[in-house]
């Protein structure tokens, strides 16, 4: 009996050891599964790291920048900008408006020496209320005669522009 209860002991023992040795090789599997993922993620996590390094240098950079700008005008040196900026877009159309204003004075001019000539014409040329169509029937005749305006009008008393609005109205002259 005694060799049987040693032989179920050493099966036990045999049994026992390579339930240890299968725990150790699944532990050993495991370990290295998991020190694969800790690789990848320590892998991942220096990736980061560098981003954020680089995007922390970035951020002071700009910082840096913007302090330099600000401090480089002041109020006034910005109000002195915009105010050259807007003088640099007027001037163009200041400069259009003038040469509009003096284009419409010179063509008031023009009008009002057209309107002067207009009524001193206006003045010459009266409507004679004492031609009658007697003398309108005298001086076409005299004209068809061959008689100048001049003598026209000394004959029948009369003016040189009446005598020529008779002719031009009888569409003679």
């Amino acid at each position: 009996m005694m060799n049987l209860a040693q032989f179920n002991i050493e099966y036990i023992v045999v049994a026992m050891a390579g339930i240890i040795l299968y725990l150790l090789y699944f532990v050993y599997a495991k370990d290295s599964q998991y020190s694969k993922n800790i690789r990848s993620v320590a892998s991942v996590v220096e990736d980061l790291n560098r981003e954020l390094f680089y995007l922390k240098k970035n951020l002071t950079e700009t910082q840096g920048s913007i302090k330099e700008n600000s401090q480089r005008m002041n109020d006034e040196q910005i109000y002195e900008e915009i105010e050259r900026s807007v003088y640099d877009m007027v001037q163009p159309l200041s400069l259009g408006l003038k040469q509009l204003q003096e284009n419409i004075n010179a063509i008031d001019v023009e009008i009002a020496n057209r309107m002067a000539a207009l009524e001193s014409g206006v003045k010459q040329i009266s409507i004679p209320t004492s031609v009658h169509g007697n003398d309108d029937e005298k001086i076409l005749s005299l004209f068809k005669q061959g008689v100048s305006v001049e003598t026209i009008s000394k004959e029948l008393h009369i003016s040189q522009p009446e005598v020529e609005f008779v002719l031009k109205i009888n569409k003679i002259k």
